[in-house]
């Protein structure tokens, strides 16, 4: 945070963005506050791609518009909003979002993580990964594919039929077939993510000390796990395919 902005003037200006009483001065302000999350950012997405090999996407600094959006919504203060710099990454399914995740938790040790899957904000899932940089904070958004589909087709409707949509309070012909496939998507991964689970399992029992005729059992089970992951890959697959066919459709 550049430190010529105190906390006292950042949420003052918070104040006046909530009212709408907002001048040249406070833009400028604003604008400021916004460009000192830069150096922070930078480290950020610099350590991602150097540690973990992954490129994320993002932006330094949120919009005038979504941060007066995000205080007028919630009850906050502009200097406590967590995600003014943020990035992304987008992994291929539940088990790599869990690595991923820690992975982020090795390399940035005063990390926070908010688990957006097991509360979901209506129907978003994601984890999000709060990495403090000196006195700033940026939000690592880390999402599945099936995630990342779906909060795009969110997205979009939001685009077409209002925001609110995103938060609860929008049109329920369209807000509740959002929440029932984000629902029906979350049981699609963790049945992904306890087959991994389950074939780790077995794997290690195949290692350990036994007899041939056990050895065979345990094979013929890892066999079976194997043909319901291929089954369940298709389904995500699938499942993939509409939301992208769907978004495409309302584009």
């Amino acid at each position: 945070m550049a430190s010529e902005i105190s906390k006292t003037q950042i949420d003052r200006l918070g104040d006046r963005l909530k009212k709408g009483e907002i001048t040249d001065n406070d833009l400028r302000l604003l604008d400021e506050y916004r460009r000192s999350f830069s150096e922070a950012y930078e480290f950020v997405i610099v350590a991602i791609r150097n540690e973990l090999g992954l490129e994320p996407t993002g932006r330094p600094a949120k919009s005038t518009i979504s941060i007066s959006d995000k205080l007028l919504r919630e009850s906050i203060r502009l200097s406590q909003i967590q995600d003014v710099a943020g990035c992304r990454l987008v992994v291929s399914e539940i088990v790599d979002q869990n690595r991923a995740v820690e992975s982020l938790k090795g390399i940035f040790d005063n990390a926070n993580i908010v688990d957006r899957r097991e509360h979901p904000s209506h129907g978003y899932r994601a984890v999000h990964v709060i990495v403090r940089y000196r006195h700033t904070l940026v939000e690592i958004q880390v999402r599945t594919l099936l995630q990342q589909a779906w909060a795009e087709l969110s997205e979009k409707l939001s685009d077409i039929n209002g925001t609110a949509i995103k938060y609860g309070k929008g049109n329920k012909t369209i807000m509740e077939p959002l929440l029932q496939m984000s629902a029906e998507l979350a049981k699609e991964e963790a049945n992904e993510a306890e087959l991994t689970r389950l074939e780790a399992e077995v794997s290690v029992l195949l290692s350990a000390e036994s007899t041939e005729l056990q050895k065979q059992d345990i094979m013929n089970v890892q066999r079976e796990l194997k043909k319901l992951q291929q089954k369940q890959r298709s389904l995500r697959n699938t499942s993939l395919k509409i939301l992208r066919d769907t978004l495409e459709q309302i584009q």
